[in-house]
């Protein structure tokens, strides 16, 4: 119960923290979106599988944000 709480309140944390970046160049947006994915998606694994919460989302958050930033149209330029 507690580690669905704690994934809830991380996926909430991210979310909001998304809501307030208007200023960020699209790499940017990418690379923050793709770590809030990530983390959310980290955590959820963790907590399916068995395993540390707190690392899944680590992990994921790191590589979704590499992989949103990575894989950028444009390099990341303003349109």
């Amino acid at each position: 119960m507690t580690n669905r709480i704690f994934a809830a309140g991380m996926l909430a944390l991210a979310l909001l923290g998304t809501a307030a970046c208007d200023n960020l160049n699209r790499m940017e947006q990418r690379a923050l979106s793709g770590g809030a994915i990530g983390a959310a998606g980290g955590a959820a694994l963790g907590v399916v599988t068995g395993g540390s919460l707190v690392t899944g989302a680590l992990v994921g958050g790191a590589g979704g944000a590499a992989i949103g930033a990575l894989t950028t149209p444009g390099n990341g330029k303003k349109k």
